[in-house]
C-alpha cells in the first residue's frame, strides 16, 4: 500500500535520529571507559612504578609464568615482578582481565594501557608541580634562608643555594666545609653526587650519625609534609610535625569516609585510590620528587647532571624490599610502622 513522501521522509528521519543516538550513546561510553583508566593510572606511578611501563611488568610477569621451570632472573626483574604483584593490588582488576584476554584483544589491552600511562604521567605531572611551591615554602620556613628560595622559579635551588645545597648533599659529606661546598658545585671528581647516596633531606631532624648512616633515615619532616601533600592534601600536611603520625593515611581515610557520610567533601588521593597503609614504593616517589623541587632542574628527567633518578628510585625500594638478612628486615618493618602508626 503506498504512502505518502512525507511520511517516508519523517520515518527516515526517526530512523536517522536514532542512529545518531546510538552514535553519540556509543562516543560516550568509550570516553566514560578512557576517563576511567587515565584515572585509575594515576596511582601507578605513586604506588608501584616510577618509571617503567604496565606492559614491562606484564612481560615479566608473563616470562615467569611461562619459563617458571627454569627460570633465572636479576635484579631489575625481581624488582618488576614485585612492581606486577603491587600492581594487581592497586589495580585488583587488571590481573583477571588479563587472563581473559584472547588474540583479539590485544589491541584493546593496548589502548587501556596507553591510558594507563596517561593517567600515571599526569599524576607525577601534578604532583611535581604542587611540591615546587610547597617544598619552597617548608624550606622557607624551617630554615630561614637569606635570600629566601621563590616558590615560582627553580633557578636559585640546587648546589647554586646553601640551604637547598645542603639538603642535596650526600649524607657522608659536610656541607659545611668549603672544599665540600666548591667540589660539588665544580663537579670536581672527588666530590661527584649521584645516586648511590643518601642526600640529607632524608634525616631526621637533617643530622647524620657519621657511624651509622640509616640512624634517622627517611625520617625527615620534609618528607612527611611532602608525603601528606601528595597522598592526603596540601592543607592536612601543615598538621604534620615530622614524628610519622603525619602520615597516618590509614586514619585519613577513615575520617574522610566518615566525614562523606555527613557532607560532600573533596576526597583525598589516598582515599581515592585506595591506599590503606604507606609502602615502600609510595616513600620512594615522594624521596624522587622532593629531590627534584630540592634540584635546580626545571622540567622532569631520568638523570640530573650526574644523578640518575631512576637508579636513585631503585635504590629506595630495594633498601625496603631487598633486604639482606632478618636483622636488617626488622630494622625496615620498625621504619614502616613509623611511617603507618
Amino acid at each position: 500500500m503506498p504512502t505518502s513522501s512525507k511520511a517516508r521522509a519523517k520515518r527516515r528521519i526517526a530512523v536517522l535520529e536514532e542512529e545518531l543516538e546510538m552514535i553519540r550513546q556509543e562516543k560516550g561510553g568509550k570516553q566514560r571507559k578512557t576517563t576511567f583508566y587515565v584515572s585509575q593510572g594515576r596511582a601507578i606511578r605513586r604506588l608501584v612504578v616510577l618509571y617503567h611501563s604496565v606492559e614491562d611488568m606484564i612481560a615479566e610477569n608473563d616470562r615467569r609464568y611461562e619459563f617458571r621451570s627454569s627460570l633465572e632472573s636479576t635484579a631489575e626483574q625481581d624488582r618488576l615482578q614485585r612492581g606486577y604483584v603491587e600492581l594487581t593490588r592497586v589495580l585488583p582488576w587488571l590481573h583477571e582481565r588479563l587472563g581473559d584476554l584472547d588474540q583479539g584483544d590485544s589491541e584493546d589491552m593496548l589502548r587501556k594501557a596507553s591510558n594507563l600511562k596517561k593517567g600515571a604521567d599526569a599524576a607525577r605531572g601534578d604532583d611535581t608541580s604542587s611540591l615546587k611551591e610547597l617544598v619552597a615554602t617548608w624550606v622557607n620556613q624551617e630554615f630561614r634562608p637569606s635570600p629566601l628560595i621563590k616558590s615560582n622559579e627553580k633557578y636559585s635551588r640546587g648546589f647554586a643555594s646553601d640551604i637547598c645545597g645542603m639538603l642535596l648533599c650526600p649524607a657522608e659529606w659536610d656541607w659545611k666545609q668549603n672544599s665540600v661546598k666548591t667540589g660539588i658545585r665544580d663537579r670536581t671528581t672527588e666530590y661527584i653526587v649521584s645516586e648511590n647516596s643518601w642526600p640529607l633531606f632524608l634525616y631526621e631532624n637533617y643530622q647524620v650519625n657519621s657511624d651509622d648512616l640509616e640512624e634517622g633515615l627517611l625520617k625527615s619532616k620534609l618528607l612527611v609534609l611532602a608525603f601528606k601533600a601528595v597522598f592526603t592534601s596540601p592543607s592536612s600536611a601543615r598538621e604534620a610535625e615530622g614524628d610519622g603520625d603525619g602520615a597516618d593515611v590509614l586514619e585519613n581515610n577513615r575520617r574522610a569516609r566518615l566525614r562523606s557520610d555527613q557532607t560532600k567533601v573533596k576526597t583525598c588521593v589516598a582515599s581515592i585510590i585506595n591506599m590503606k597503609k604507606v609502602t615502600p614504593r609510595a616513600i620512594a616517589y615522594v624521596v624522587c620528587q622532593v629531590r627534584f623541587a630540592l634540584s635546580s632542574v626545571l622540567s622532569w628527567r631520568t638523570v640530573d647532571a650526574d644523578f640518575d633518578y631512576e637508579a636513585f628510585w631503585c635504590n629506595i625500594v630495594d633498601f625496603f624490599e631487598d633486604t639482606p638478612g632478618p636483622v636488617t628486615r626488622r630494622k625496615v618493618e620498625k621504619l614502616l610502622e613509623w611511617w603507618t602508626r
